[in-house]
């Protein structure tokens, strides 16, 4: 099997896709109270005590905790056609394109989260391994099904992929 792997953030993008979404998607004062408690985390992180997958799940708690699951994914699409196209590496989409016609397996492996991901990948026919949220019903938990795929991106893959 022919792999071609890359990540979302600062490779195939220009920038850090999530966190705009979760500015984009979050209410205002969701963020807000979310700011305040999650103040001290932010500043151990800021110091490097904290590391970044770890953030990335705080976060993602105050984010998602409890919200509408269409509601949230109704956000990711408007994201995906609104935002995503603007901070794409062209040579980087023109690699992936290539590695398409050569026939091979392509894969996005990011710590980011699923909801505008799959939207994004499934629209340029690529494949997913990504941190994913885990829903209950109509909700997000505010957790992760996986844990955060940055922590341990290998172990992401191989969870989705058998390797030969």
């Amino acid at each position: 099997m022919n792999l071609a792997l890359f990540d979302f953030d600062g490779t195939i993008t220009t920038e850090d896709s999530y966190t705009k979404f979760i500015l984009f998607c979050t209410p205002k004062p969701r963020r807000f109270i979310g700011g305040l408690l999650l103040s001290p985390a932010i500043l151990l992180y800021q110091l490097g005590w904290l590391p970044a997958c770890k953030m990335r799940t705080l976060i993602s708690a105050v984010a998602f905790y409890r919200r509408d699951v269409q509601q949230v994914q109704a956000f990711a699409q408007r994201y995906v056609t609104e935002v995503i196209p603007h901070i794409l590496q062209s040579q980087i989409i023109s690699r992936i394109k290539w590695h398409q016609t050569q026939g091979h397996h392509v894969y996005v492996v990011s710590a980011s989260i699923d909801p505008y991901l799959s939207i994004w990948c499934s629209d340029q026919g690529i494949k997913l391994i990504c941190s994913e949220l885990e829903t209950n019903a109509k909700h997000f938990t505010g957790r992760y099904l996986y844990g955060d795929c940055g922590a341990d991106k290998v172990s992401a893959i191989t969870r989705k992929l058998i390797l030969t």
